[in-house]
């Protein structure tokens, strides 16, 4: 009788997905088609997929269609000639995505008044797209009705403006969705107009294998959100593998800002671990901590001034602590021998003159023969008492690239003996292989099939896989954050589902029968 019913439940999500799958449809929009701009779509559905031509343009378009959890609806530039579509303009939004479970891949987003991007719904994907030259914001996310982004294969230049507007804002609603998740990994933002190159207000961060330079202000500005209580969600940020480079004339910007920016504070956990920070010869400093956060943790970093000099580590002065002291670890950053505001928290330091990379000028950040970052890493790092972020990418597998990638092109991070300090390793060798439990995106094939958003329940803490397949969620069906599973098992994520509620059911009745 179980049996019989867990089967039938399966079967019913199989026959479900099968209908919601036979129904989707495929819709070609250009100019040599039927339907010649996005404004002529019919109503869409669930599943469906746009095909935009490449090679042209096309006006704004807001989505306003929800797709569904593990059923998105997907938005796919088609290449022509090897050029992308290219959406353009608005009066205040390019590109606007409004309605939840939504892709968007392979396009050219520019122009936008307002916003190139503008991020107002759940689990959506953005990839293998060009985001440039907006006016003010390239990639905004709303304070409300917000919630999970995945960011990835995404090129990002001259966007921003003056001290408001930013080459990417994000923002999560944290009364709907307290446990959203923003990951970025893979991109480049590069030649921003003003404003930082990433400023994030979401209740996650997950910032991974990215390079971030030109940015006026900070290259990463993590704080707290804007018009809602602080007290619903504590906003963590979790960063590794990424280059962050600070140009010149900027003298008065640290590389980050992490807490808040005097309207809103995250009271957060700040994670920075295998990052290289090159900082220019008038940079102020590497970590400006200001208003409410609870803790940094910072292992096994590249902190570096052109030239030289008595570089700030850590600033704090602004920090508000919510336990009242200073709560700060490290271990084993290189660190210039004149280096300033180093923590008491930090063990282990490597201190020189020099890190010896290939070739800064030249943006080669790889150490080079005889780098004292060769395999000087800490093996095993503490976080702050009491005060470790949930669920931390344990090894960076992948290294960030200077350049504009495509999906699945990302570079794995080689096995060379011990880990080097830094987003990038000496030497080659077999890729590094994520420890049990990891997050790191799954690469089959050498193409991205999951890209490691972990769900979590409502404690923070990680639901395990169900599908068989790795990390659930993310990846091809655009999955993102805390939404249902992905596509890498053998059943369809509906019928995993029900029939793990099938299970469920029958283990309570074993339970109710055996009490």
């Amino acid at each position: 009788m179980r049996n019989g019913m867990l089967v039938a439940l399966l079967t019913a999500g199989v026959v479900g997905l099968t209908s919601a799958a036979a129904s989707a449809a495929t819709h070609q929009v250009g100019p040599s088609r039927t339907i010649k701009t996005l404004q002529g779509l019919p109503q869409l559905n669930p599943g469906d997929v746009i095909e935009l031509d490449g090679d042209a343009s096309y006006p704004a378009y807001s989505a306003s269609r929800a797709g569904a959890a593990g059923n998105p609806i997907t938005l796919r530039g088609v290449r022509v000639a090897g050029k992308r579509p290219v959406i353009s303009g608005g009066a205040n939004n390019t590109l606007a995505i409004e309605a939840d479970h939504w892709v968007v891949e392979g396009v050219e987003i520019t122009g936008g008044a307002a916003r190139c991007f503008y991020h107002h719904a759940d689990d959506v994907v953005l990839r293998d797209s060009y985001v440039h030259d907006c006016p003010k914001q390239g990639i905004l996310g709303a304070d409300s009705d917000s919630g999970s982004l995945l960011l990835e294969y995404v090129e990002v230049a001259r966007a921003g403006g003056g001290t408001q507007d930013h080459q990417i804002y994000m923002a999560t609603d944290d009364t709907r969705f307290p446990n959203a998740v923003f990951r970025m990994q893979f991109c480049w933002v590069h030649d921003g107009n003003g404003g930082n190159g990433v400023k994030s207000r979401a209740a996650r961060n997950e910032i991974y294998y990215n390079w971030i330079e030109g940015s006026l202000y900070h290259e990463l500005e993590l704080i707290g959100a804007d018009g809602q209580p602080e007290a619903l969600v504590r906003e963590d940020s979790d960063v590794v593998g990424n280059v962050l480079m600070k140009g010149g004339g900027h003298s008065s910007f640290y590389a980050v800002r992490a807490g808040g920016d005097g309207t809103g504070q995250s009271n957060g956990r700040f994670r920075f671990a295998y990052n290289t920070f090159i900082m220019a010869a008038d940079s102020s400093g590497v970590f400006r901590l200001f208003d409410g956060i609870q803790s940094l943790q910072a292992d096994n970093n590249v902190i570096w001034r052109v030239g030289g000099g008595a570089q700030v580590v850590v600033r704090e002065v602004e920090a508000s602590w919510v336990g009242g002291s200073t709560l700060i670890t490290g271990a084993n950053n290189w660190i210039l021998t004149a280096g300033t505001g180093v923590p008491t928290g930090f063990t282990g330091s490597v201190r020189g003159a020099n890190p010896m990379l290939v070739d800064v000028a030249g943006n080669d950040l790889r150490p080079a023969t005889g780098s004292p970052l060769i395999n000087a890493a800490a093996a095993t790092t503490t976080a702050p008492a009491g005060a470790a972020i949930p669920n931390p990418l344990p090894l960076p597998l992948y290294m960030p690239s200077r350049a504009a990638l495509a999906p699945g092109s990302a570079v794995p991070r080689p096995s060379v003996g011990a880990f080097d300090i830094g987003a990038l390793e000496f030497g080659s060798g077999p890729p590094v292989m994520a420890p049990d439990g990891g997050v790191a995106p799954v690469v089959d094939g050498g193409r991205v099939v999951d890209s490691g958003v972990v769900l979590r329940d409502d404690a923070g803490n990680v639901i395990p896989a169900v599908d068989g397949g790795g990390v659930a969620g993310g990846g091809d069906d655009g999955g993102c954050g805390c939404q249902a599973g992905g596509k890498r098992g053998r059943l369809p994520a509906g019928a995993v589902t029900l029939g793990i509620i099938a299970l469920l059911a029958l283990m309570g009745s074993a339970r109710s029968r055996k009490a």
